[in-house]
């Protein structure tokens, strides 16, 4: 195993899907899909469009509904 070669590789992938902060950004909105109360298949669809958009925002979290006091 090339270790040179796999490290070169993970650079590439971190480069293209938007740097370091893209990364830690695609890594919270998956992590926020997959603890939605969303039925498995609605999550397995935002997971996929998430991880086809490298970096970008997603959807942002619908805000709680106010307690109107």
């Amino acid at each position: 195993m090339n270790l040179g070669r796999l490290a070169k590789q993970a650079k590439t992938v971190i480069d293209k899907r938007g740097g370091i902060a893209g990364l830690k950004a695609d890594a919270i909105e998956l992590k926020n899909i997959a603890t939605s109360k969303a039925s498995p298949t609605k999550k397995a669809e935002e997971a996929v469009e998430a991880v086809a958009d490298p970096g970008a925002p997603g959807k942002e979290p619908k805000a709680p509904p106010s307690s109107g006091s």
